[in-house]
């Protein structure tokens, strides 16, 4: 991918923006407090610490969905899950991590993986945290693909 990106494509009926046209989302209105409602406060405090990290990086968008939000750049790239003690997050990346926080990886493809995290407090996203962040916002902003990585 060379030059200039193409710009993103806007969805009639819910106003959030794409890659591609018809690109698969939920197309729903949903409250950020439609997801803690009910949960422990700490579980908040995890995700807006989540949300400071990636910030830290540049504008997003924040997609509250009906079982989950999404953070998007140009794609989307993070986010997760509320549960009741905990936040399960997620975060794309072009390779596999570790982290002691890590609970499950899924392979998309050669150069494409699903992390998934279980967040108990602001701590557990430490130094080594805020790096994979930094990873997976560059591949939201599609950073990989212009440095000749091929479309996951």
């Amino acid at each position: 991918m060379t030059g200039r990106k193409k710009p993103l494509w806007t969805c009639p009926k819910c106003g959030y923006r794409f890659v591609t046209q018809n690109m698969w989302h939920s197309c729903s209105n949903y409250s950020l407090d439609y997801h803690f409602a009910g949960k422990q406060p700490i579980v908040r405090e995890v995700f807006d610490r989540l949300l400071a990290l990636v910030q830290q990086w540049g504008p997003v968008t924040v997609i509250p969905q009906k079982t989950r939000i999404a953070i998007q750049a140009r794609v989307r790239f993070a986010g997760g899950v509320a549960r009741k003690n905990w936040f399960d997050a997620a975060l794309w990346l072009t390779r596999r991590a570790e982290h002691s926080r890590l609970r499950r990886v899924e392979t998309f493809g050669p150069n494409s993986y699903g992390l998934h995290f279980r967040l108990t407090r602001p701590q557990d996203l430490d130094e080594d945290f805020a790096a994979l962040v930094r990873e997976a916002y560059a591949v939201g902003c599609q950073e990989h693909l212009q440095k000749g990585g091929r479309r996951a």
